[in-house]
């Protein structure tokens, strides 16, 4: 083992557990202390490299660039805070002119947050005003937020909702996951026919009459739940149904956007477009940002209706402005980079596949990939522990990397990352498998 955690490290994990409330704590002491592009470094100098960019937050490399940094630091001189949903600045205005050339046509206008689960707060609350309706459907796997509107779309675990409840107002659905399809179906077209027919004659005929529903709310590719990606007609199947009935589209792209995929919106793999967006976690280049991004049909909303004291703030739009300013000017090489990535990645991964007994799935779009474990590929049994013991041989190896959904593990690492680094992790998560495999 490379890692080693020194004393410093447990004594400030002790004094952790003491005054802060219990969160999502990985199965490894990692204390990130600073890091830069590919690479990341503990409080004890311990050098990792990143698969995780920090949820998925430094999608262009851990603490993103100096220039980047720079434009952070020049707003928080001038002005930090403008009470921007209060009071006007011209920081956000160019911000969101901006954020709209990158949207499909006829988007229009922004509402700031500052998280991924506000973004989805506010896109609630919206469908709502622009329908006039009072009823929400989300997919069971699904992760929209933690807040208590937000949660009651969220059906990750159990744990999430334990006690927060009751919730209501939200119809939740079966996801078209391909490797496991809830209707037991032979093929994904199948698994993608018998969701969607699910929701028209059964949801719609016994739980919620279609006219009274404001909102879907889809992850293009389930993230927490496992990074699952759905097949491709059940995205345009679902478009077509929600148009049918007058139901509003949100894509949750909190996860899966700005490039995570090798498109800006990995809804853009589907061939469809949404009615209301949001967007999070990488948007703000490591500050807290969210944003909800409105088809322009739908019209504004009345004074005094939606509204919070941080949302635009200066700091962090600077941050999201630069970080947006370097998408733009490179799309079309990042494009191809993580298409290639994403190739060679998806290449090594399906050799583990037939290698491995532990290795039941592999599955992904770009550089948002997921390996899903199991106790072994006929019972399909999830590998829970077979998880946390990956997670732990990689970690003491040098090699950040994360859990989703109960058994599966995410691969995303930077966007921008060096080829000859992404070999290496990849390299010790071979070895970590190729270990917990032979342990079984």
């Amino acid at each position: 083992m490379k890692v080693n955690i020194t004393p410093k490290i447990e004594k400030i994990i002790e004094r952790d557990k003491k005054v802060l409330f219990t969160t999502t704590r990985e199965v490894f002491p990692f204390m990130p202390d600073h890091g830069e592009g590919d690479f990341v470094y503990d409080v004890a100098g311990n050098k990792f490299i990143d698969f995780s960019s920090f949820i998925s937050v430094y999608n262009f490399g851990v603490n993103n660039s100096a220039a980047i940094r720079q434009k952070i630091k020049k707003q928080i001189d001038t002005l930090s805070h403008a009470a921007f949903t209060d009071f006007y600045n011209e920081k956000p205005v160019e911000f969101a002119e901006k954020l709209m050339s990158m949207m499909p046509g006829g988007f229009g206008r922004l509402f700031f947050s500052n998280s991924g689960t506000e973004a989805n707060e506010a896109a609630i609350k919206l469908s709502k005003l622009f329908t006039k309706r009072n009823n929400l459907m989300a997919f069971y796997g699904g992760f929209h937020g933690r807040t208590l509107g937000s949660l009651a779309l969220t059906t990750g675990r159990s744990i999430h909702r334990k006690h927060f409840g009751p919730f209501s107002g939200v119809i939740h659905v079966p996801y078209p996951n391909p490797y496991r399809c809830p209707f037991k179906t032979d093929t994904p077209e199948d698994c993608s026919n018998a969701c969607l027919d699910y929701i028209e004659n059964t949801v719609f005929v016994r739980d919620v009459g279609p006219e009274e529903v404001a909102a879907i709310f889809f992850e293009p590719i389930q993230g927490e739940g496992g990074y699952i990606v759905p097949p491709k007609e059940f995205a345009k199947g679902l478009k077509k149904l929600a148009e049918k009935y007058g139901i509003l589209f949100v894509d949750d792209e909190v996860q899966a956007g700005y490039m995570r995929t090798g498109k800006f919106l990995a809804l853009e793999h589907f061939g469809v477009t949404a009615d209301i967006y949001t967007m999070a976690k990488s948007a703000g280049g490591g500050l807290p940002i969210g944003l909800t991004v409105a088809r322009r049909s739908l019209g504004d909303i009345p004074a005094g209706a939606h509204s919070n004291t941080f949302g635009g703030n200066l700091a962090s739009v600077a941050a999201a402005d630069a970080v947006l300013t370097y998408v733009k000017a490179n799309k079309s090489r990042l494009e191809e980079s993580i298409k290639r990535k994403g190739a060679y990645v998806m290449k090594r991964l399906k050799h583990m596949k037939e290698e491995y007994e532990i290795v039941g799935d592999v599955r992904g779009l770009g550089l948002m990939i997921g390996v899903e474990l199991v106790r072994d590929k006929k019972s399909k049994t999830p590998g829970a522990e077979e998880q946390d013991k990956i997670l732990r041989e990689c970690f003491f190896n040098g090699l950040v990397i994360m859990p989703a959904g109960v058994s599966s593990i995410r691969i995303i690492p930077p966007l921008t990352i060096d080829e000859r680094n992404l070999e290496a992790g990849l390299d010790i998560f071979e070895d970590a498998v190729k270990r917990v495999n032979a342990q079984e």
